[in-house]
């Protein structure tokens, strides 16, 4: 029986996907896989028998990815599961900021003691006008899946989108409109958008990408969206180009101090995701990935370790070895199950930076002593025998 811990309320229904094979623990020393979704690890000491972690959700800053990886605890995330719900949310935003839908809504409210409220609103509606999203051009940077499908929503709406992503996936490619145009330099959408949205995550590259040097480059009365990372967006440059009107709106689902205070802001509650088919999407993702791995040794969606997968194990056993990337490791590996007269008839390996990640299937069970062997291999970070 295989355990799963949950550090925050995971969906019930991805809770379904679990097999009769597996039980939720409350006790978290003794899981072998855990659930999370906002909850935060890096305070936490992990057990020596927890085996990996699935984040319901793209984001996986709560988790200490690099002492994850060191202990041999593969990390996934479940990325394009919340893509719609994201998606229509940004829709929303882009909405909201070329009408003054927020600011009519509000003169209604305070309005609703007049008796001639309907005669009233013909003359007081012109304040609150705006402007239509067809026909504008709209820069989405980065095209992963909630990207792409914000390029493709927003082409259906008669937009010119432009899509910039230097790293775009051979799938993600594939799911893009041909009405999306895909350009090559992210300056192309600071000078010529009348909208731009981010959906890159937070990195060394990435954080405070919308400053006063990107700002200055972008067109007068620009709206910026930014439902993906908070610290994308460097607050006091934004707030400064919202004081001067060089940005006309700034979305943010990202509420802090600075961005609630700011002109010409619409903050929303970190909403993206919250949504019950995302997360029952999210929930099922993260569910599955963990299974097929604790189960079978595939990693698929991880952020630590490279993806890897052989499917069902079909011989007699099958070992998974987690390691550093280094040279002669796979040599020392196969030399030992060699020495064992153990013969591999099924083997792969990859890597991803530091670490690499080898799996085997074998014509027959190595015992206790073998697998002390393959674990005393410096750089050996874990072993786990599948099968």
């Amino acid at each position: 029986m295989k355990t799963i811990h949950c550090l925050n309320a995971i969906s019930k229904y991805g809770l379904g996907f679990l097999t009769e094979d597996y039980q939720v623990t409350e006790d978290m020393k003794e899981a072998e896989g855990i659930l999370v979704r906002s909850a935060s690890l890096h305070e936490m000491e992990f057990s020596a028998s927890l085996q990996a972690i699935a984040r319901a959700g793209a984001g996986v800053n709560n988790i200490p990815l690099e002492d994850c990886a060191k202990a041999g605890i593969v990390v996934f995330n479940t990325p394009g599961a919340n893509a719609n719900g994201v998606k229509e949310l940004v829709l929303a935003g882009m909405l909201l900021a070329s009408r003054d839908i927020i600011g009519g809504i509000a003169w209604c409210q305070e309005n609703k003691g007049d008796e001639n409220i309907s005669k009233t609103v013909e003359k007081s509606k012109k304040a609150f006008a705006g402007g239509e999203i067809k026909g504008k051009k709209l820069g989405v940077i980065g095209l992963g899946a909630i990207g792409a499908e914000v390029a493709n929503a927003a082409a259906a709406l008669g937009m010119e989108v432009y899509g910039y992503d230097p790293y775009i996936s051979v799938n993600a490619a594939w799911m893009l409109s041909r009405d999306v145009k895909h350009i090559t330099s992210v300056e192309t959408i600071y000078q010529e958008c009348d909208f731009i949205t981010m959906h890159v995550p937070l990195l060394d590259g990435t954080r405070g990408m919308i400053n006063q040097e990107t700002i200055a480059m972008m067109k007068d009365g620009v709206i910026v969206l930014n439902f993906s990372r908070d610290l994308l967006v460097n607050d006091d440059d934004m707030a400064a180009a919202l004081a001067s009107g060089k940005v006309k709106k700034y979305v943010t689902d990202f509420p802090n101090p600075k961005a609630v205070n700011m002109q010409n802001v619409i903050v929303i509650p970190h909403l993206g995701a919250s949504t019950e088919e995302s997360e029952d999407n999210c929930a099922k993702m993260a569910v599955m990935e963990i299974m097929d791995y604790l189960e079978n040794g595939n990693i698929r969606n991880s952020v630590n370790y490279p993806a890897c997968d052989m499917g069902v194990c079909k011989t007699e056993s099958r070992v998974a070895v987690m390691h550093l990337n280094v040279p002669n490791m796979i040599g020392q590996v196969t030399g030992t199950m060699a020495s064992a007269g153990i013969n591999i008839s099924d083997m792969t390996n990859k890597s991803r930076e530091r670490y690499a990640y080898t799996m085997m299937d074998l014509d027959k069970q190595p015992d206790a002593e073998t697998i002390q062997k393959l674990a005393a291999i410096d750089g050996i970070l874990r072993v786990r025998v599948i099968q």
